[in-house]
Formats: structure tokens, C-alpha cells, sequence
């Protein structure tokens, strides 16, 4: 599997990048809004100094390793934050996004995940992962476009909000081996079951 960090990608419309200290401002627009962050697990931030430390938290000290895919979403016209795209490491290379709420519905998620899903299976990625909200079911339509599969459903309690919430795992394999099935929340939940997804 290629180590690579974060390497900027370009589409029709957009260009993802790692984020800089400069993004800041743009990031906090993106936590602060209620609606976006509504089935995320944190709150939504209040203070500029709480986006600096996600900031650093979640995306600058990633920048330091060998490998990460964590990535600002930005217009090409002018180069600012709009949203962001992540895929965890092993083991379960779980695909994240979120998106400013002025840029919903205009297929700008689905491009911007979809070059990031490209380019991880290019660099030898087995598989990718991807949960939801069974109240979101948005995301989940983001998910069948980009190729992945509804696996099966579980119940965790998310910190730190402390909810009960039901996820929906979707899962693609990138080395044609359908059988495989990422099984850790499967494992891990006392409540799990298979839906019939429509």
C-alpha cells in the first residue's frame, strides 16, 4: 500500500488540499452550523478557539505521518474551505465528509469523495468503510453513488453528545473480495441486526 499525505487532488469544480492554519475561519462556519453538524458526534462549536483545536486535532497532527487522507473541500474559483473529506487508517478506513449547507444537493459531496475514494484505491487501500444516521438517509444515497453497499446496521452510544444512535454501515471492496465484511461494530454492539434497504 502507497504512504502518501493527503496530495492534493483537482476535479471539475473543486480542489482538495490539506488545511492550514489560514482555514480556520471557514472551519469554524462549518462546526458552528447546527444542521450540518446535527448527525456528527460533537457539538457544534461556539467559540473561534474550539475550531483551532479541532483544527489541529483532527487535521494538522495528521499531516506529520507517513500516510493520511484528510482533506479541505474547496471551490476552485477561489480556493476556500467548504468542506472536508477524511478516511481513517486501518482498520476500518472509514470515509468521513461534511459540507456547508449552501452546497448541499449540487453533487459537490459525491465529486469530492468520489476523487478521494479514486485515489486511495490507486494507492492499494484494500477497502473503505462509511456509517450513517438511519436518520440521515442522505448520506447514505452519497454512499451507493460512490459504489459501497449497505453491510448491516448497529447501535452505539455516541460520545460525546451521550445518544443512543442506530448506524447503517456501507462498505466497498476494492480487490473484488465481496465476502469481506468489516465486523468490528458488528462485534462490538449489543444491538444489530440487517435491514432491508430500498
Amino acid at each position: 500500500m502507497l504512504n502518501e499525505n493527503t496530495p492534493t487532488i483537482y476535479t471539475e469544480r473543486l480542489v482538495l488540499r490539506k488545511f492550514t492554519w489560514d482555514d480556520t475561519e471557514a472551519l469554524f462556519e462549518l462546526l458552528s452550523d447546527e444542521e450540518v453538524n446535527q448527525f456528527l458526534p460533537w457539538f457544534p462549536v461556539k467559540y473561534m478557539g474550539e475550531a483551532e483545536q479541532f483544527l489541529e486535532t483532527n487535521y494538522l497532527r495528521y499531516y506529520e505521518l507517513d500516510s493520511a487522507y484528510r482533506y479541505a473541500v474547496c471551490l476552485k474559483e477561489d480556493n476556500k474551505v467548504i468542506g472536508y473529506v477524511c478516511v481513517s487508517g486501518a482498520p476500518s478506513f472509514d470515509l468521513g465528509y461534511g459540507l456547508k449547507k449552501a452546497f448541499w444537493h449540487k453533487g459537490i459531496a459525491v465529486e469530492a469523495t468520489g476523487a478521494v475514494v479514486e485515489r486511495i484505491r490507486a494507492a492499494g487501500v484494500p477497502y473503505i468503510t462509511a456509517t450513517h444516521d438511519v436518520h440521515n438517509p442522505w448520506s447514505g444515497k452519497v454512499m451507493e453513488k460512490l459504489g459501497l453497499t449497505y453491510r448491516y446496521s448497529y447501535q452505539e452510544q455516541w460520545m460525546p453528545k451521550d445518544i443512543a444512535v442506530t448506524f447503517r454501515m456501507y462498505q466497498v471492496n476494492f480487490d473484488w473480495d465481496d465476502a469481506r465484511v468489516f465486523g468490528k461494530y458488528w462485534d462490538e454492539a449489543e444491538v444489530r441486526f440487517v435491514e432491508e434497504i430500498e
